[in-house]
């Protein structure tokens, strides 16, 4: 009965198989699809809620002289927000640089270290960044991008390639349609203007929810020097020189070599001393320009008064500016500063600062608002730094937490509690083992960082 059973489906299956087979047949087949047109770039996403972190207001920069801005909606990823920006440079203007160390660096980063690796021309020069699209990990269509922008940059401003820089952030692993920022180059160009600097910073922005400015201005032999940074960052911030995009400009008569040696110097103190979420970026750079344009006396000892003064300066809008990226952190609700005393050596004193730092269970606690000194004990053990429990000692702010291998005797969890709600931070832990310090500065880890990554790409 099983067998005749399976006979009599089978008999029904081929009936509708044959009848299937007739109704195809009468119909013509379907003509091949036509190629899907290009995606139109989609509308600009709603901007995240501002940082509660964020300063007022962005400040108000002083004019560099000879530099100018423009910055322009050319459509990268989202239509109608701005997204490139355009400085170009005067005649003599020395640069400097520093780079992400990420053993997958975008084109637009290689090709500036190779631009800056030699001696530089007296000519003038430019800087073209755009938002919305990272340019790497995109073979060799990458660099053709860079080549064709920076061409296209040169021609328009009457400036060799060679002399013209391109930053690129945001999604990884896409083409940059970099027809879109070359269509845009006449409106740039005919808009460039010493004011422009806050839209600018504005245009640099990804995920970013304010824009980034700093600023100082010294006395030099002869008048004033002025410094004016703006920057960006937000997510993917981990130090290596340097997880973000970062533009300063300065009006001093200075060297090339001595404009970089004190970026490297003072790089390593400032935006090598931040995170974020530990992740070291494809794309991001810092670019010092010196266009020689104060009336000041050229720097040329870097033992002087003047050169000190500078070199002090630039350290305060490069802190400044790295500052402000943590505040910006994604999702970040608490600013957090890390204070290791007490280190056998510099490296140690960095381990143990950056293991707290970038500890998930340390962020998540302070971020709940937990007094948990637990978790920052863990992170001393994982550094790999020497530690020994018994001359250990932990603050949160002014409290004592715990000292000599065990709890303080007079350690109250309500006042920890309490400090715990203010929206700025102090950790400080002291090893007991020597003389080397460290300070860093980092974010707590909310819920809102999942939330802006996965909405990253869509």
């Amino acid at each position: 009965m099983a067998g005749k059973d399976w006979k009599l489906r089978a008999k029904a299956l081929k009936k509708k198989v044959k009848k299937l087979k007739a109704q195809l047949g009468a119909t013509p087949p379907a003509a091949a699809p036509e190629p899907p047109a290009p995606a139109p770039a989609p509308a600009a996403k709603k901007a995240h809620p501002v940082s509660p972190l964020a300063p007022a207001a962005f400040p108000d920069l002083p004019e560099i002289a000879g530099v100018e801005f423009a910055s322009a909606a050319a459509g990268v990823r989202y239509k109608g927000r701005t997204d490139v920006m355009l400085a170009r440079l005067a005649p003599g203007t020395a640069i400097a640089g520093a780079f992400t160390r990420s053993s997958t660096r975008a084109a637009c980063v290689l090709d500036a270290q190779a631009k800056l690796s030699g001696k530089q021309s007296t000519e003038g020069a430019a800087i073209l960044v755009n938002s919305g699209n990272a340019n790497a990990f995109t073979g060799a269509a990458g660099q053709a991008s860079v080549d064709a922008i920076t061409k296209a940059v040169g021609e328009k401003l009457g400036l060799p390639a060679s002399r013209v820089f391109t930053s690129s952030t945001g999604v990884i692993g896409e083409p940059l349609p970099h027809e879109k920022i070359v269509e845009a180059l006449d409106g740039l160009s005919a808009s460039l203007d010493a004011k422009g600097i806050s839209a600018a910073a504005r245009a640099i922005m990804t995920t970013d929810t304010f824009p980034k400015g700093a600023s100082a201005v010294i006395a030099g032999e002869g008048g004033e020097i002025r410094i004016s940074g703006i920057a960006k960052g937000s997510g993917m911030i981990a130090p290596d020189m340097a997880t973000m995009l970062v533009y300063i400009f300065t009006d001093a008569k200075i060297s090339p070599a001595m404009l970089q040696k004190m970026l490297s110097r003072q790089v390593d103190e400032t935006f090598n001393c931040i995170t974020v979420d530990s992740d070291t970026s494809t794309s991001d750079a810092l670019i010092l320009a010196a266009t020689g344009q104060s009336p000041a006396a050229p720097i040329t000892d870097l033992r002087s008064k003047v050169a000190k003064d500078f070199d002090a300066a630039l350290k305060t809008v490069m802190l400044d500016l790295a500052k402000q990226v943590v505040r910006d952190g994604e999702g970040a609700s608490k600013f957090i500063e890390v204070r290791v005393t007490g280190a056998a050596d510099a490296q140690d004193a960095h381990r143990v600062a950056m293991a707290i730092a970038n500890s998930p269970l340390v962020k998540t606690a302070i971020a709940g608002e937990d007094a948990n000194w637990g978790r920052v004990v863990m992170a001393v053990g994982k550094s790999g730094a020497r530690a020994e429990r018994d001359l250990l000692s932990i603050r949160f702010g002014d409290i004592l937490v715990a000292e000599k291998g065990w709890r303080n005797p007079d350690y109250s969890e309500a006042e920890t509690s309490a400090y715990m709600k203010k929206d700025e931070l102090v950790l400080s832990v002291d090893l007991g083992l020597g003389s080397a310090s460290r300070t860093v500065w980092t974010c707590d880890l909310t819920h809102g960082y999942i939330d802006i990554n996965a909405d990253y790409r869509s």
